[in-house]
């Protein structure tokens, strides 16, 4: 695991191959088909290389989310087990590596028409709107949520309205057994440096046909799997809010803050042995005697 631009692909595809292992990803985007550039999923030339799952394996309008994914990955990870001894996860996706090591809480499945109705006053209000209900219903979540995830705040509110109790009171926060062994590691770049990873990629990504592939979904721009850096962006200068120019300097931006993110939640799992860019030697090395 590691921040977005650490390079979690390619020493991913390393670790397959060394250890002749299928590859998991835990990535809350790359699952989806259609969004290739956006999300960064691996080539073709690499999905060829070392068998994938949950790589566009999964429509956009398909409801998908950390429960989903938990129970799907499982019931994947028990036949690959049949027939390999390791399975590489690879992603950057604190909810979803939580969800595969730990479990989630047991919450409800998403009211069709209550998500439609929130996520028409997310795009036509902005997040602030949802964040007041949030504050309103559940006051301790509020405290504590990320303000700047579209996604979460969204499903906060989303569980106090439909089911009249707090959502901070339904997150036990229980760990459930698993009958597999998990070993967990980790890029960790200097900031400074992941910082420019991040922009020259995004360079990259506009080269390679960010903006075509968000026009066409821009019809979809509604659905939670659209609610992410690189296409809320783009969208805004679709819709004539900002210009190009702005749009993709909002994406590095945003990128940036992400990564952020990401690693103060990582930073948080004792569990996770970490290594320089330049240790993937070393990384090999632990991974051989530990597993």
């Amino acid at each position: 695991m590691g921040a977005t631009g650490s390079g979690k692909t390619d020493l991913s595809l390393r670790l397959a191959t060394h250890f002749a292992a299928p590859i998991l990803s835990t990535d809350s985007r790359q699952v989806y088909r259609g969004i290739p550039i956006g999300t960064a999923q691996p080539t073709a030339e690499q999905l060829a290389a070392v068998e994938h799952h949950f790589i566009a394996s999964h429509e956009l309008t398909d409801n998908f989310n950390c429960g989903e994914y938990e129970t799907q990955a499982l019931a994947c990870l028990e036949a690959l087990f049949r027939k390999h001894d390791v399975v590489v996860a690879v992603g950057g996706s604190g909810l979803y590596i939580q969800a595969l090591c730990e479990g989630m809480d047991d919450l409800p499945q998403a009211d069709e028409e209550l998500r439609q109705s929130l996520m028409e006053r997310l795009q036509g209000e902005g997040i602030e709107s949802l964040l007041a209900d949030l504050e309103r219903l559940d006051p301790e979540y509020y405290a504590q949520v990320d303000r700047q995830n579209p996604s979460r705040v969204l499903r906060a509110v989303e569980v106090c309205l439909q089911t009249g109790k707090l959502y901070s009171s339904l997150r036990t926060g229980e760990r459930r057994k698993r009958d597999f062994r998990i070993v967990k590691v980790g890029i960790d770049w200097d900031r400074k440096v992941l910082y420019d990873r991040i922009n020259r990629r995004v360079d990259m990504m506009i080269d390679e046909g960010l903006e075509a592939e968000a026009r066409s979904v821009y019809h979809l721009r509604q659905l939670n799997s659209l609610q992410t850096v690189g296409y809320r962006e783009m969208f805004e200068y679709f819709d004539g809010k900002i210009s190009r120019e702005e749009a993709i300097e909002l994406i590095k931006r945003n990128s940036r803050r992400y990564a952020k993110r990401q690693m103060t939640w990582f930073r948080r799992d004792s569990e996770i042995r970490w290594f320089s860019p330049e240790e993937a030697d070393a990384m090999l090395e632990f991974l051989e005697n530990t597993i």
